[in-house]
């Protein structure tokens, strides 16, 4: 089995970041089946789903 490489991300942001980001996380926590949701897992969840909009848009970019 092939283990996940994880890197740790320290960063400074907003108060009112954080708690929209508490609110994400409570919305996924309630919206999933799998269990406990950690705040990691939310962001990488945004994180490539944002980077997939961005590839999209690349592309259709390059069409244009």
């Amino acid at each position: 089995m092939q283990e996940e490489s994880k890197i740790q991300l320290n960063v400074r942001i907003h108060k009112d970041t954080y708690e929209q980001l508490n609110e994400i996380v409570d919305y996924y926590q309630e919206h999933t089946k799998l269990g406990r949701v950690y705040k990691g897992d939310v962001l990488t969840d945004i994180i490539e789903k944002s980077h997939q909009i961005m590839e999209k848009q690349k592309l259709m970019n390059r069409r244009s």
